[in-house]
């Protein structure tokens, strides 16, 4: 069971911001991140949290 997060990520192919929902993973170096997919192109989408 994963943690998820509501909230802006900014789209690297459309170039901007965009709200979507994604789950939050923690990588190999012990930081949280939210992944996502754009709701308009289809791009991943990862904002980086902090660490956990």
């Amino acid at each position: 069971m994963s943690d998820k997060y509501d909230g802006e990520f900014y789209c690297v192919k459309c170039k901007a911001k965009k709200t979507a929902s994604g789950d939050i993973v923690v990588n190999e170096k012990g930081t949280k991140m939210a992944k996502a997919i754009c709701p308009d192109c289809g791009t991943k989408l990862n904002r980086i949290l902090g660490r956990a």
